[in-house]
């Protein structure tokens, strides 16, 4: 898509083989694979023990007797390529995941991975091996948002096992390309496994889960990742999963990735994570007996430096060379498929000029996907979208009004340009339209000067308010409150949320807006759910915004004033209250998340309006005699019975009605793009694997009984038909 030199091949995804033109993909190509690995094995024969034992810090030195070159493995690429000076900053991976769009996906990693080589290629010339600007990029982050209260959540894709899935193979395919020869870049999932939080004791937390919730929920992303993503690397957790530690698990890192999945990638630890075995899990005395540990249960890679005693660990017996060299030569096999010792001719990705990264196409791309991940909550009276020719003045407040941190999340890079909110109305209203603006308040603290006394905003909010047609309130978080451990430099300390409320006076100032008698659109900018129960009871209408990347002010400005259709589904529960949550470290998934939980949501999952409306008729199965072990498949008519074009999120829930398992799930999605009066006709096949479930030990069952399918444009949910005013059709499997 944004590369001409290297064309864009579509491969077939159970072989890796080209529908276009027949030749088969690199990663599945085992003659390839098996060349560059001895290629790999040949060049770590040469090497002294001292020398492998250096290769294995993430800070990989040159050894310049083998041309070898330094090399960092460091390097960030969550939603665009991260901290390695200008490129193009997405909206956060949310936000990407509300689109429910795993072939938007792709594109959004084949920008990256475009950006990637061509800032790569510029960094080689200058002989710059400096952290960050390097191949090897440690994302996507396919982690189970599990509870709204984690820091990070915002860098997954959400709560569900399925989109997770989906959208994690699709971003890996992106990023890693379908070359003949070569990888674009290498991704990396992780957090391997069972890792969401709490952030403050993340160093020292044993993540107690059964065998049923393992399967379930916490490793079918990894899995997908792993056999169909066919993804170059694994990250091991910080924490311990069921006593212990993930960076040196044998059952975790050898019995199932490698033995089960056929994992054929290097393994690297989180940063600083197997110093955690003696300081935090207390499951080793030294460094040596921990280093022993990670490297002899199958982790090749060391983000920190304690790697550096497997010199000690080998001559003192702890640690075979046979397997040091075997880490070695997994590493060095990545860095040939990456293609760097390869000649420059050789590899279509040198040819990606610099001139690539921030172009023009690249800033069209983003605003483009930031439009798709926004979700509408709520539009009473279809007040949105906005007519700016009935407007005189418009109110725009809050703290996130005119924030760039709020548009980018964690793990950003550096736009050339940013669009605000309120950059991106005055943009679009120019001079037709007045835009008054108060910042509102701070986003937590009680006053936005020092100096002033506490809610020093207010009266200016209500002048605002007063003058205006309509009040933009624009609140919510940003990644200063919600983040990664040591990220968050505000009271909230860890990086995880307290509770699921809007800090400080924002709510304060929010009431103080609706007061005045106009209408007051809330627009949330934040990576997770917030409890907004007063807002839904009170103001007009409601976007989640997510961090939606550089150009995110213009692609609310768009939605606002009906220039975009939004099209986001929640991908998490939004909740009423923290007090309905279980304990933060509880890691059972009984009462969390769409699933599993008994409570009726705020906003459920799958749940999202448009301006449109659609129709779903004449459900039906297509097969005579359809079974679940056959699998199946459904016909299904959708209309757009509205006046606006718009693409609408169908999905595909099955329910076991006669088991004690989960509730309904997502199984099937499918993006349909359909003009104002549209009908389209569409066939969803479902197969044997949508119906099967894992049983208390674990093992994947298919139950017996009835099934119940759904088919609709939300989860089959009655919070979700009320908001909807609709309700899903459904079919009976027998």
């Amino acid at each position: 898509m944004f590369f001409a030199g290297c064309q864009r091949i579509k491969p077939d995804i159970k072989t890796g083989i080209s529908m276009e033109d027949g030749h088969m993909e690199l990663n599945h190509n085992k003659e390839k694979l098996d060349n560059y690995r001895k290629r790999a094995a040949e060049l770590v024969g040469k090497m002294t023990l001292e020398e492998k034992v250096a290769q294995t810090l993430y800070q990989a030195p040159a050894v310049e007797r083998l041309n070898i070159k330094a090399y960092n493995w460091w390097n960030e690429a969550l939603h665009g390529v991260a901290r390695a000076g200008t490129a193009t900053v997405f909206p956060q991976a949310i936000g990407l995941a509300a689109t429910f769009d795993e072939d938007l996906l792709e594109q959004v990693g084949d920008a990256v991975s475009t950006e990637a080589r061509a800032k790569f290629n510029m960094q080689q010339e200058g002989k710059d091996t400096d952290i960050y600007k390097g191949l090897t990029f440690w994302a996507p982050n396919v982690n189970i948002f599990r509870d709204p209260r984690w820091g990070r959540g915002h860098e997954t894709f959400g709560e569900d096992p399925y989109l997770t899935s989906r959208l994690g193979v699709r971003y890996i395919e992106g990023l890693q390309g379908h070359d003949e020869n070569y990888l674009k870049a290498a991704a990396c999932a992780k957090h391997f496994a069972v890792h969401s939080g709490p952030e403050v004791v993340r160093h020292e937390f044993d993540a107690k889960v059964t065998e049923q919730d393992l399967r379930e929920t916490y490793l079918p992303a990894f899995e997908a990742c792993v056999k169909e993503g066919k993804v170059e690397a694994v990250m091991g957790a910080y924490n311990r999963t069921n006593g212990v530690p993930c960076c040196g698990n044998k059952r975790l890192l050898n019995d199932i990735l490698r033995k089960e999945w056929g994992f054929l990638g290097h393994v690297t630890s989180d940063c600083w994570a197997i110093r955690d075995f003696h300081e935090g899990h207390h499951v080793t005395s030294t460094a040596i007996e921990s280093v022993a540990m990670a490297m002899n249960n199958g982790c090749d890679l060391n983000c920190g430096t304690l790697f550096g005693f497997l010199v000690q660990a080998v001559r003192q017996g702890l640690v075979k060379e046979e397997r040091l060299d075997e880490a070695v030569t997994n590493l060095f096999t990545a860095r040939m498929k990456l293609g760097v010792f390869d000649k420059k001719e050789e590899n279509p990705y040198d040819k990606i000029p610099y001139l690539a990264a921030d172009s023009k196409e690249m800033r069209t791309f983003n605003e483009a996907v930031a439009k798709r991940t926004i979700v509408l909550l709520k539009n009473k009276e279809h007040i949105l979208p906005l007519d700016k020719n009935k407007i005189k003045t418009i109110g725009v407040i809050g703290p996130n009004a005119d924030s760039r941190r709020a548009l980018v999340g964690n793990y950003e890079g550096t736009a050339s340009r940013y669009i605000t909110v309120l950059e991106g109305i005055e943009d679009y209203v120019g001079d037709d339209v007045r835009v008054l603006y108060s910042e509102g308040c701070h986003l937590y603290k009680d006053r936005t000067s020092n100096l002033a006394q506490e809610n020093d905003r207010m009266s200016e909010v209500l002048g605002v308010c007063k003058e205006s047609d309509v009040v933009i309130a624009v609140l919510g978080l940003d990644a200063g409150i919600e983040g990664e451990e040591g990220d968050a430099g505000n009271e909230y300390g860890s990086g995880d949320k307290p509770d699921l409320n809007l800090p400080g006076l924002q709510e304060e100032i929010l009431e103080a807006a609706v007061s005045c008698g106009k209408p007051v659109v809330l627009v949330l900018l934040s990576g997770s759910a917030l409890a907004v129960s007063w807002a839904d009871e009170h103001v007009d209408a409601i976007i989640q915004g997510w961090y939606p990347g550089a150009r995110g002010g213009a692609a609310i400005a768009d939605i606002l004033f009906g220039e975009a259709n939004p099209e986001g589904k929640l991908p998490v529960t939004f909740y009423r209250t923290t007090e309905e949550l279980p304990e933060f470290e509880n890691y059972s998934m009984k009462g969390r998340t769409y699933r599993y939980m008994k409570q009726e949501a705020l906003y459920p999952f799958g749940y999202g309006l448009s301006y449109t409306e659609y129709t779903y008729q004449n459900i039906r199965f297509l097969e005579q005699r359809p079974k679940t072990s056959d699998g199946v498949t459904i016909g299904v008519s959708v209309k757009n019975t509205g006046k606006m074009d718009g693409i609408e999120t169908v999905q595909v829930y099955v329910k076991a009605e006669h088991s004690d398992m989960p509730y309904g799930q997502l199984k099937k999605i499918v993006k349909l793009p359909l003009h104002a009066g549209e009908e389209k006709e569409i066939h969803i096949r479902l197969e044997p694997e949508a119906f099967m479930l894992y049983d208390e030990k674990g093992k994947k069952i298919l139950p017996s009984g009835n099934f119940r399918i759904f088919v609709g444009g939300m989860q089959p949910d009655m919070r979700s038909e009320r908001l909807a005013g609709k309700t899903v059709k459904s079919l009976i499997l027998e």
